[in-house]
């Protein structure tokens, strides 16, 4: 059966961890290899991860013992993923049961399928239910599922020291020109979480990402790669214009 590794970057997340496991571990197709990073959390979210790991044998267990953010604790899940393909679920968010059985009937030769999402409350409620209108569209990597043969070919990894380091990455990952198609599927259930890192507003952070964008076009030979990021940058100021 062809195996997934689903990587799992914790951090502080004891609220919603055992929802986003348990909706791993029920998966319609059951060869997974979960791969959980406790990136230094301080509340019990490595106790919850201890007994998932110790009640399923497909869930490997990392641990950094200081927080060194999202990128680290992804780069470390990649460096222990042996599946043909990869898949990124965020702690606080969970997926429907079929949610790579669907997947994987469509990637055939592909390098990626991209996918909607819900907006969701704690209680479950459907604020918003999306699918992506174009491939450059969102700049989650949970919307996705990624060959793993190609993440290796282009040596794709998450940039360190930056709170939207998914924005950095998904533009490093078009520009490596993949195979891919659009699935009309919101299987992915994103939490309306105002506590999260992305969530809290960080007007530093942000002058960050909008200078390393800069500095990309600018170094960028590729007339194509320069248009998207600049479309980019215009649609991430009007979404924070939006929502701050």
């Amino acid at each position: 059966m062809t195996t997934i590794s689903v990587i799992v970057p914790i951090y502080n997340a004891e609220k919603y961890l055992a929802k986003c496991i348990e909706s791993l571990i029920q998966q319609s197709h059951t060869a997974l290899q979960i791969i959980l990073v406790n990136d230094g959390s301080t509340d019990q979210s490595l106790t919850i991860a201890e007994q998932y790991a110790q009640q399923d044998a497909r869930i490997q267990l990392y641990s950094h013992p200081t927080n060194q953010g999202q990128s680290a604790a992804r780069n470390l899940g990649l460096q222990h993923a042996t599946g043909e393909f990869i898949s990124f679920v965020d702690a606080d968010d969970y997926v429907d049961n079929d949610f790579y059985v669907y997947m994987l009937h469509h990637i055939g030769n592909l390098d990626c399928v991209q996918i909607g999402y819900r907006r969701v409350t704690k209680q479950g409620k459907v604020l918003i239910q999306k699918l992506p209108r174009h491939f450059h569209q969102f700049t989650s990597p949970c919307m996705r599922l990624y060959r793993h043969e190609f993440f290796t070919q282009h040596h794709l990894s998450f940039p360190m020291g930056m709170i939207y380091e998914d924005v950095i990455f998904s533009l490093d990952f078009w520009a490596t020109k993949p195979t891919y198609k659009m699935l009309p599927y919101t299987g992915y259930n994103y939490l309306a979480n105002t506590n999260s890192t992305t969530a809290t507003r960080n007007l530093v952070a942000k002058e960050l990402l909008f200078a390393t964008l800069k500095e990309k076009r600018q170094k960028s030979k590729n007339i194509a790669h320069r248009l998207l990021i600049l479309y980019t940058i215009i649609r991430l100021k009007f979404h924070f214009k939006r929502y701050d």
